[in-house]
């Protein structure tokens, strides 16, 4: 029996609404799970459900000929309501065209739950007309939450981590640190020994990123994995498209093009400066974080634990981006920067902000204090890893992972 994930149970609540359902995340994320566990969920229940991947195909040929090929393929009864599953539908050549049609045709009597690995198909293939008709979810790798129950803390998953006994902390960062060294793709996680864990996510890295690679057309895909190379040792650095050209040695246009797609495959996010000035703020640079520990440290080749490593500050600024993501839009997730190099890590909304340490002992205020200034109603919070210490000059301090909780 698989282990359930937050999102599966997300999407139970909103079954009974008429909207299509479509999860996208990166390949390997689980998505083809997640929709096991829906449709096991929906038998249980006793409704009719049908599940196609669309890898297949021959169901590929017949659905892009005619969406009403549909009933050629599955034996579907319209007197009853019927749950359509469908597994990478960004192969379909016209995806919004069959969504559009089965909806409009029989929103009442068949439910589609649809999946697709890379959002650049959604960007191109999915057209305006589906407005009003779809929600989109976003499938990550595993939380931080859904690794322990992964690992089989189920008990400790359930914890309010801002009141854990001493017993449970210390289970919490040994965890922590593998998190941070091997991320968070079910597979990994499940793997036994660091070399089967290592040899995971270079299977990943090397055979369905370069899925991802082909299908967005991309040929030079040693600059594309030179390029990740780069990335993972930049991480939470500003990312200038024109030195990575100059150093890979290709035009402006190919780097953006190739980390347009890094991020439509859900590898990468570019996190943009916080400004309340709006052309400020389009034309200023972005800082690149992985979205997967596991990955960025298998592309930097270090799978040190945290203590060991010469790279704490970076790795747990990326930790922290990926405790944000789980509950904020990467939109509302923003960095804030002077020309004179004062800068805070973490702007969420004009709400809160959040500076990294991995020695939060070293904090001088000071350094803030023209942030703090400008924006008296942002809330600054200091974030660290197995930290004493509670508060610095009035401004809390957290545990990484109990952010985003």
């Amino acid at each position: 029996m698989s282990i359930i994930r937050d999102l599966t149970q997300e999407l139970q609540k909103e079954i009974p609404k008429d909207e299509i359902l479509l999860v996208l995340g990166a390949r390997q994320a689980g998505k083809t799970t997640l929709l096991h566990q829906i449709m096991d969920a929906l038998k249980k229940n006793g409704e009719r459900v049908y599940f196609i991947n669309l890898e297949d195909p021959d169901y590929l040929g017949l659905l892009n000929q005619s969406p009403k090929n549909l009933f050629k393929i599955l034996p579907i009864e319209l007197k009853k309501k019927n749950f359509l599953l469908i597994d990478e539908v960004q192969y379909l050549t016209n995806p919004s065209n069959f969504v559009k049609y089965i909806f409009d045709e029989y929103k009442s009597k068949i439910k589609i739950i649809a999946s697709g690995s890379s959002a650049f198909y959604l960007d191109r293939k999915f057209k305006d007309s589906l407005t009003g008709r779809k929600r989109i979810y976003y499938l990550h790798t595993l939380s931080f939450r859904e690794f322990l129950r992964f690992k089989g803390e189920e008990e400790l998953a359930k914890k309010d981590f801002l009141n854990l006994v001493i017993s449970e902390k210390e289970k919490i960062m040994l965890a922590y640190q593998e998190y941070l060294m091997y991320g968070g793709y079910p597979r990994v996680v499940l793997a036994g020994s660091r070399d089967e864990k290592e040899d995971a996510l270079r299977d990943i890295a090397y055979s369905y990123i370069k899925k991802d690679i082909y299908e967005a057309g991309v040929r030079q895909d040693e600059i594309f994995y030179k390029l990740f190379k780069l990335l993972a040792s930049q991480t939470g650095n500003l990312v200038n498209s024109s030195e990575l050209a100059f150093t890979l040695a290709v035009s402006k246009t190919a780097i953006d093009n190739y980390l347009y797609v890094m991020q439509k495959s859900f590898y990468i996010s570019l996190v943009k400066p916080f400004f309340k000035n709006v052309r400020k703020e389009l034309t200023k640079m972005p800082k690149v974080y992985f979205q997967d520990l596991g990955l960025r440290n298998f592309f930097k080749a270090d799978f040190n634990l945290y203590s060991a490593r010469a790279d704490k500050g970076s790795l747990l600024e990326n930790a922290l981006f990926r405790q944000l993501l789980e509950k904020q839009d990467i939109d509302q997730i923003r960095f804030w920067r002077t020309i004179q190099k004062k800068e805070v890590d973490f702007v969420i909304g004009e709400k809160k902000a959040y500076e990294v340490k991995s020695q939060a002992r070293n904090v001088k205020i000071r350094d803030y204090e023209l942030f703090l200034k400008s924006y008296p109603g942002i809330k600054l919070n200091f974030v660290s890893f197995d930290c004493p210490q509670k508060e610095i000059s009035g401004h809390s301090v957290f545990e990484v992972w109990n952010i985003g909780i």
